[in-house]
């Protein structure tokens, strides 16, 4: 089955396996959650401070949680001291995109 066409924009093939999903973080925030689509990255909010790689680290886990895969999955290829990350999805199968919810669903 082809999902290319329910794959979100900011879901990109990843030449090594996987995918890469291109992200925009806010740490800081009162509770962590998917906050919409920013200049084609999936903002996430979250309650980590960005100190001492913590709001890296709870970006990880909260991406991994949602898509329902260990935290070993989901790693931090780019952006690590600024806002704009690229992170890689190491999954055997596809994951359902639409757990990274607000998410907009192709009709």
């Amino acid at each position: 089955m082809n999902k290319d066409a329910s794959r979100p924009a900011f879901v990109l093939p990843a030449k090594e396996g996987g995918w890469q999903m291109l992200v925009r973080a806010q740490p800081g925030a009162k509770k962590s959650e998917f906050s919409g689509i920013m200049d084609g990255r999936l903002r996430v909010r979250l309650a980590a401070p960005a100190v001492e790689n913590k709001a890296n680290r709870a970006l990880l886990a909260f991406v991994a949680k949602a898509l329902g895969l260990r935290g070993s999955k989901v790693t931090l290829l780019s952006g690590e001291t600024g806002r704009e990350k690229r992170l890689h999805i190491a999954a055997d199968v596809e994951p359902d995109w639409s757990r990274l919810s607000p998410f907009p669903t192709p009709e």
